[in-house]
């Protein structure tokens, strides 16, 4: 049987991350109210330490380590912020750090990652399995893996985000959480049941990959092939262990957005809150928008999980 992770977890997390990690912004948009009848909050992690919600997992997860664990080093694989939130916590802890990543990631992601000090070995996400790789990689080299969001700290970390949300704004009816392997969904699932109990959790991920819909509405892991999608933070293939199980238990439901939307979404925040978010930050925004939920005179918390977009691909996205 799974041991979860639980709230005092997630307080465990916030007291090792106090210093290291950004109390993000809640922003407001009297637009975005105005348009959804709605009071929004919008905790924003596209202003978090290396662009996204993943340091508070990672830095959470590594702080951990055993001094043994610490000197042999860390591994881990990922389409781009998990692996810039490791090799940027390593850093700080001073444990090397080996980064798998997609062959396709967006470059920036990939220079970040580097120049964080880690290793990175690219690869083809459409031939290769990268938790294998993974494994393998650390049997060869005595390496701790910690994967990009099935993992007690890690999950414990991301709920981190929601508990400051919650804890700076008050109770919310709503609560919008982008989805990809289901980190950051699981751990702020458990900060809103214990912070706000009547408020109903909803993970967004995207419309061409719908693995957690799947999964969460027949009630067993759903794999997928690896989605075409320009939210390439949520090209996951399926849930974990761990964070199918709390989503299954604290999650009301789980909505999906296309990627039209997500642009819109991603012009949205461009122009009226002059903030740069990525596609897979904007899920969120998408399904409160799109998702045909009763936001009328609610309170509704959305998370903007990143920022990292490759510049001259931003560009492309808001000109088609």
């Amino acid at each position: 049987m799974l041991n979860l992770p639980t709230y005092d977890d997630v307080t465990a997390a916030a007291a090792r991350l106090k210093g290291h990690a950004h109390q993000t912004p809640v922003l407001r948009s009297r637009t975005a109210d105005e348009r959804l009848g709605a009071s929004l909050f919008f905790k924003c992690e596209n202003f978090q330490r290396m662009g996204a919600f993943k340091f508070r997992g990672a830095f959470n997860a590594l702080s951990k380590f055993s001094a043994a664990q610490k000197k042999a080093g860390v591994i881990t694989f990922s389409s781009g912020n998990h692996a810039q939130a490791i090799a940027l916590s390593a850093r700080i802890l001073g444990i090397p750090a080996t980064i798998l990543m997609p062959q396709d990631a967006p470059q920036a992601k990939i220079d970040a990652t580097r120049g964080y000090g880690a290793e990175v070995i690219l690869f083809d996400r459409f031939q290769s399995d990268r938790e294998a790789m993974g494994r393998e990689l650390a049997g060869q080299r005595g390496l701790t893996l910690i994967p990009p969001y099935d993992h007690p700290d890690v999950i414990a970390g991301a709920g981190t985000a929601a508990k400051e949300l919650i804890d700076e704004v008050g109770s919310l009816d709503l609560l919008l959480v982008p989805l990809g392997g289901g980190g950051l969904l699981s751990g702020s699932a458990l900060s809103a049941r214990s912070l706000s109990p009547q408020c109903k959790v909803y993970g967004v991920e995207p419309e061409a990959g719908n693995d957690g819909q799947q999964s969460f509405r027949s009630g067993a892991i759903v794999h997928i092939e690896t989605p075409r999608t320009i939210a390439d933070g949520a090209q996951t293939q399926h849930l974990g262990q761990y964070t199918f199980a709390l989503i299954r238990r604290d999650v009301d439901d789980v909505l999906t957005a296309s990627d039209v939307q997500l642009v819109e979404a991603m012009r949205f925040f461009a122009e009226r809150m002059k903030m740069l978010a990525e596609p897979t930050g904007c899920l969120g925004f998408a399904a409160a928008c799109h998702a045909g939920l009763p936001l009328a005179g609610k309170r509704v918390g959305i998370i903007v999980s990143g920022g990292n977009v490759d510049l001259r691909r931003f560009g492309e996205l808001l000109a088609s």
